[in-house]
C-alpha cells in the first residue's frame, strides 16, 4: 500500500508541476501529509538533490522515495514523477504542429507560469522558516547570516551553485559540528 501511495504522490506532482523547482512545493506538501517527512527533512532533500548532478525534481523524487520506502520506494517516486511527462510528451508529439500557434495555449501558459512562481515563493518562505527559525522561535542567527551570504555570492558576485554550497557545508561543520552553535 505505501508503494502505490507513493507512486500515486508522485504522478500527483508530475501531473500538477512542471518539474524543477515547480515541484518542491507539491513534494513538501505530499511527503508532510503523508507523515513520511517533517519540513527539516524536506529541506535536507532539497538541498541534497540540488547538490547531485541529474533534476532537480527526480532528485527530490530519489530522495523522498528511499526515505519513505527504501531503495525501491525511490524507483517507485522517479516512476511516479515521470509517468505524467512520458504521457504528456507521447500526446504532445502527436499533436505538436496542431499546438505550435495555438492562441488557447498560450494563454493558459500565461496563467500558469505566475501560478508556478507563487507555489516556489510559498516554499522558499516555508524553507526559509524551517532554517532560520531555531526550535524556541527565535532566529538562529548563524544560518541567517550564512544564507545572507550565500545570496550575495550567488547574486552579486556570480559564484556557482555548486561552489556555493560546497562553501557552505564547509561552513556548516565549522561552525554546527566544531564549534557547536
Amino acid at each position: 500500500m505505501l508503494l502505490l501511495e507513493l507512486f500515486w504522490s508522485f504522478v500527483k506532482i508530475g501531473f500538477t508541476s512542471f518539474g524543477g523547482l515547480s515541484m518542491i512545493p507539491l513534494i513538501s506538501s505530499e511527503m508532510i501529509s503523508h507523515g513520511w517527512m517533517n519540513a527539516h527533512e524536506v529541506s535536507d532533500i532539497v538541498a541534497i538533490a540540488e547538490m547531485t548532478p541529474g533534476p532537480l525534481g527526480l532528485n527530490c523524487a530519489t530522495f523522498a522515495g528511499m526515505r519513505a520506502a527504501g531503495i525501491f520506494g525511490a524507483f517507485i517516486a522517479n516512476m511516479g514523477a515521470l509517468a505524467p511527462t512520458f504521457t504528456l510528451c507521447a500526446v504532445a508529439a502527436v499533436f505538436f504542429d496542431h499546438f505550435r500557434d495555438n492562441k488557447r495555449l498560450g494563454q493558459v501558459m500565461t496563467g500558469v507560469r505566475p501560478a508556478c512562481v507563487g507555489m516556489v515563493a510559498g516554499v522558499v518562505i516555508d524553507l526559509a522558516a524551517a532554517n532560520y527559525i531555531d526550535a524556541g522561535g527565535g532566529v538562529n542567527v548563524p544560518s541567517a547570516v550564512l544564507g545572507v551570504v550565500d545570496l550575495v555570492l550567488l547574486l552579486r558576485f556570480k559564484v556557482s551553485i555548486p561552489k556555493v554550497l560546497l562553501l557552505s557545508a564547509v561552513v556548516g561543520i565549522i561552525l554546527f559540528g566544531v564549534m557547536g552553535l
